[in-house]
């Protein structure tokens, strides 16, 4: 499985980053992992969530910002080869994956 994710690339951009800091309250130094949850039996029944966490088994990690922001080896299937940008419209979280 490592060989299929190292072409994944995590993408955080300044809206985002500004976003975790003031809305989020994250602080230099933080770890912050992405990750894949269950949400509904619908259309789209899983989604992307953030928590503060320590990396096990990272294949995708990106600093910015003194921010650390990483996805265990077990959620990447839901990009399926496709990086992740994360982007802030507003106050609205954008997980972009393509």
């Amino acid at each position: 499985m490592k060989d299929e994710v190292l072409d994944l690339e995590l993408i955080v951009t300044p809206a985002a980053l500004s976003c975790f800091k003031r809305e989020w309250g994250f602080s230099e130094g933080e770890v912050i992992r992405i990750f894949v949850r269950y949400v509904s039996g619908g259309e789209v029944p899983f989604a992307f969530g953030i928590t503060r966490d320590t990396p096990h088994d990272a294949a995708v990690t990106t600093v910015a910002e003194h921010l650390t922001f990483y996805m265990e080896s077990k959620d990447v299937w839901f990009l399926e080869g496709k990086s992740l940008k994360l982007d802030c419209k507003g106050e609205e979280l954008i997980f972009d994956f393509a």
